[in-house]
């Protein structure tokens, strides 16, 4: 097993394809951008990871059969929104047992799938193999090789170890999994949560409420992933409790980033423009919120960003409302 499709040029898709070619893998990436492939082409680097050098010999293409047929593995990196779409124009190409690996973060909100269960709909076939790779990863860190660790999840254990094996690296530790729906429902709330720390930030708060909103939201996780069937030792893992600090402590997370300078004043709108880059926290709020609704569980630090994102109440009232909620036991 050598070969690997990476749908999606954004910055994390190309920091993995650096490392797969570095440990000698067959790599293609694909992207339905015809300005982003050429670029990457002419220079051999993402414009926003401009000092990372691209190692020869990866492929750029804007042509989907060509990228995925007889590759040992079809990697999603496109952002969650246009995760259905691809999948869409995978199918006529899937082979009968393939492995498809999932990158991207995210629930959809019209059907609240996870991300795998986005694409499994679309491919429709029953020998294909889902993992979801996640963890406590950026990718500009990954893309200098510094050291990293990541889960890879998949209800066979088996194909998750397959992939484990991918993946691996002088710099990157790959874990296995077998709760792939809590592995992805982490990887989907965290960013929003993220986007609390940042807002905290921007207002001027300080490390106690940072680390009051990471508890406490690993907490609202937590309560919706028992509800949901997920195994709580997912939680308190490399993609719960680990990515969690990753996305909210870090100047590298676009989520904490947007947040911050919500939290300044700007508008969502005005926020993410800024940052320049997909922040997926604001794309998960709406599935959030109806899984807290359809479970019936009470995810306070979530509904207050949506209510901020949406304009419904200033980023500082959302704060004295979370902390002016009835007395409760922590756990």
């Amino acid at each position: 097993m050598n070969s690997i499709a990476i749908l999606g040029a954004g910055t994390w898709g190309i920091a993995l394809a650096k490392m797969l070619k570095n440990t000698n893998k067959e790599v293609t990436v694909w992207s339905a951008l015809p300005d982003e492939i050429e670029k990457l082409k002419k220079t051999s680097r993402h414009p926003k990871l401009p000092d990372v050098s691209l190692p020869l010999g990866i492929e750029y293409t804007t042509d989907i059969k060509s990228a995925i047929e007889n590759k040992d593995i079809i990697m999603f990196a496109v952002p969650s929104v246009f995760v259905r779409q691809t999948a869409k124009k995978c199918k006529p190409y899937i082979k009968d047992n393939q492995i498809i690996v999932d990158v991207a973060k995210g629930i959809e909100a019209d059907t609240l799938m996870t991300l795998t269960e986005v694409i499994n709909d679309e491919i429709k076939n029953p020998t294909v193999k889902y993992v979801a790779l996640s963890g406590p990863t950026h990718a500009e860190e990954v893309s200098i090789d510094m050291p990293t660790t990541i889960v890879s999840a998949c209800k066979d254990i088996e194909i998750a170890k397959i992939v484990q094996c991918f993946f691996s690296s002088s710099f990157m530790r790959v874990y296995t999994n077998t709760d792939i729906k809590g592995i992805e429902i982490c990887g989907a709330m965290k960013n929003i949560i993220a986007l609390a720390t940042g807002i905290s930030r921007g207002l001027g708060y300080g490390d106690n409420a940072t680390a009051a909103l990471i508890t406490r939201g690993l907490a609202e996780l937590s309560r919706l992933g028992n509800a949901m069937g997920c195994s709580p030792d997912t939680f308190s893992g490399l993609t719960g409790m680990g990515d969690l600090i990753v996305t909210c402590t870090s100047l590298h997370s676009r989520n904490n980033n947007a947040g911050f300078l919500i939290g300044q004043g700007l508008s969502p709108d005005e926020a993410v423009k800024k940052v320049g880059m997909v922040v997926e926290g604001i794309n998960a709020l709406p599935a959030a919120i109806k899984l807290g609704k359809k479970y019936n569980i009470d995810l306070p630090i979530i509904n207050a960003v949506n209510n901020v994102v949406n304009g419904i109440v200033s980023p500082r009232v959302a704060v004295n409302s979370l902390l002016n909620r009835e007395p409760k036991p922590e756990v």
